[in-house]
């Protein structure tokens, strides 16, 4: 049996979050069940966040009411606050994801609070959440450098990710979320952090920026990680960094872990699918190489 990697699927919300275009519910709804028929067991769908600051996941109410769930599937939403949890609790979500960062300048500018006041307000979200038997994740942005302030310390990585696992998350993913990171960088930050925590609990999420994205989690697989998040088509962005690209791209990253002999259980061939008919309602191509190859490749 090969070893198995887990992949979570972000797309839907990372990846469409700083699109210009509002794509139809019914093309994303469409495009998330196909990523779910590929053997994705985990997906991020949308963001319970005021429509202001997030136009594209205006319509999250609507997505889950059009949901088609099939068993054995996480599906999260992120939420910022109570107001945004109590949102997507009225929507029947079961999973729901916290966010902050390792960079004071950065959660300044991304949600208005200083990193201790994220975290007093998540207390809260957690706490009902596991009230209610809903699954918490975290996800701490800039691990490796800021937009605003530069590199950052691991050490500093290390007290979000302990505060967050304090509050009950069940996994904490660590974004390169500018994607400057390089395998050497990679390497000093998962040395760090697997001295505190399992790293089986914790997920790399890479940007492609300066397309180290594939190398970083090759490195990362060497190191022992066996979560990664993705985003079909390449797709993805911050509203708060511009300088970030999409993230790793889930062909490209499956293109990878399936010739280095993993399992992950997902059809890279329907992937390229689903985000096929995504990528028709959009103004620009998909970045993914693997999604550029596998639709232009010659069959007899």
């Amino acid at each position: 049996m090969s070893e198995r990697i887990h992949v979570t699927e972000v797309g839907p919300r990372d990846g469409l979050q700083n699109e210009n275009l509002i794509i139809p519910t019914a093309v994303k709804l469409a495009f998330i069940h196909g990523l779910v028929d590929a053997g994705i067991e985990q997906i991020e769908l949308t963001s319970f966040v005021h429509p202001r600051w997030v136009p594209t996941m205006a319509d999250a109410e609507e997505i889950f009411a059009g949901l088609e769930r099939k068993p054995g599937v996480r599906y999260l939403a992120l939420v910022p606050n109570l107001r945004g949890y109590d949102r997507a609790r009225a929507s029947g979500c079961n999973a729901v994801a916290l966010f902050t960062a390792a960079s004071e300048a950065f959660t300044k500018k991304n949600i208005n609070m200083s990193i201790e006041e994220s975290l007093a307000a998540f207390a809260a979200v957690a706490t009902r959440a596991h009230a209610d038997g809903v699954d918490v994740r975290g996800y701490v942005s800039t691990v490796y450098a800021c937009p605003f302030a530069g590199k950052v310390d691991p050490q500093a990585v290390v007290e979000v990710v302990e505060r967050l696992f304090d509050l009950g998350c069940y996994e904490v993913s660590l974004g390169d979320t500018i994607g400057v990171a390089t395998p050497a960088e990679v390497r000093r930050v998962v040395e760090v952090l697997g001295e505190r925590f399992p790293l089986d609990r914790l997920v790399m999420h890479f940007h492609d920026t300066w397309g180290m994205a594939v190398a970083n989690v090759a490195q990362s697989v060497e190191l022992g990680m066996r979560r990664f998040d993705s985003s079909a088509g390449g797709l993805g962005g911050c509203p708060y960094a511009r300088s970030a690209t999409g993230n790793v791209a889930t062909e490209d990253l499956l293109y990878l872990l399936d010739h280095l002999g993993y399992d992950t259980g997902v059809d890279l061939d329907q992937v390229v699918v689903a985000a096929e008919g995504l990528a028709r309602h959009l103004a620009h191509p998909l970045p993914s190489r693997v999604h550029k190859a596998w639709s232009g490749r010659v069959t007899d």
